[in-house]
């Protein structure tokens, strides 16, 4: 694997899969395949799991760990080609990631989506120039699009705790009261799909993700009929894909309540952290044995663990 952007860089899902579970089992047993090896991880935007997880998983296979905020850690990165750097950024991101692939052996990049300009969000412009420039593998830590190391560790969570062989999985939108990226909605759609899951996506009119992730999906505006007869739940709120950036809704009535979960089969209650409690999803919920979100992101860590073997492997 020479990358880990998206769902496509991945040769084999079921291996990979299998991989991530063995790190889970006997997460030492790689502890010398990284030694001379260093992750360097580049943040454009805060993170608690991903930066945590993603450096456990390194050093557990024995790799050095480099971690760094720009425009705190480092310079401000200039990323227009062309531009006539007279303002805040004092480098450009041809120098920077030129030099970092010189420095490191692997690039974790995590950036967001600004929501201002739809298609330079969805061309990936940050990403893609690290992985154009920096001359060695990259990883995504979330991207403006996606973020495959939490949708990888989504999958295992449903994998460890399903019940039957094709699970249905509910994707429901939930309110906030920011604007936030669609990226984990795409992704856990794409990686669900792939899985062969039933995916039902509930969402109000508006909210409608870009149907490239979206395929094979059922889509519904009546959240207590998708709930209904689900296994698992993942809340999440998203901004509007077609409005590109748009709060268009604040109804609490689709917050997660107990009566919302008692309409589900048993289900259980996941979510990608941080979660708002009782604005997202109720106290009741989040703190319920139905609740399996410490336990998702507790699955970070061989997911990512699993990623950097593969990658290492093939350097």
């Amino acid at each position: 694997m020479k990358r880990f952007t998206k769902l496509a860089d991945v040769a084999d899902l079921a291996q990979l899969l299998d991989r991530a579970f063995e790190c889970k089992r006997s997460p030492h047993a790689w502890r010398n395949l990284g030694a001379g090896r260093t992750l360097g991880m580049v943040f454009f935007n805060p993170s608690l799991r991903t930066r945590v997880s993603t450096h456990r998983a390194a050093t557990l296979l024995g790799m050095d760990v480099v971690a760094m905020t720009v425009g705190s850690d480092s310079w401000a990165l200039e990323t227009r080609d062309g531009a006539i750097m007279d303002g805040s950024a004092a480098e450009h991101i041809r120098e920077a990631a030129a030099v970092l692939g010189r420095y490191v052996d692997v690039l974790g990049v995590r950036s967001f989506a600004r929501l201002h300009d739809r298609d330079e969000d969805y061309a990936e412009t940050i990403l893609e120039r690290f992985v154009e420039l920096s001359g060695v593998p990259v990883v995504s830590l979330e991207s403006a699009t996606r973020h495959p190391l939490q949708s990888l560790a989504d999958v295992m969570t449903i994998e460890q705790f399903k019940r039957s062989s094709r699970p249905r999985v509910v994707l429901t939108w939930a309110p906030h009261p920011r604007a936030l990226p669609q990226a984990v909605p795409n992704s856990f759609a794409e990686w669900t799909l792939a899985m062969g899951y039933e995916l039902v996506i509930a969402h109000p009119p508006g909210y409608e993700l870009d149907e490239r992730f979206t395929r094979g999906a059922t889509i519904t505006h009546d959240q207590d009929a998708a709930l209904d007869g689900a296994d698992f739940v993942y809340a999440k709120n998203w901004s509007s894909y077609r409005d590109y950036g748009k709060i268009l809704s604040h109804d609490q009535n689709w917050q997660i309540t107990p009566e919302k979960m008692a309409l589900t089969r048993d289900g259980f209650f996941m979510h990608c952290l941080p979660i708002r409690r009782n604005v997202i999803a109720a106290d009741a919920v989040l703190d319920s044995p139905r609740s399996i979100v410490v336990e998702q992101a507790a699955n970070r860590i061989p997911a990512a663990q699993a990623v950097l073997r593969t990658i290492v492997e093939a350097l």
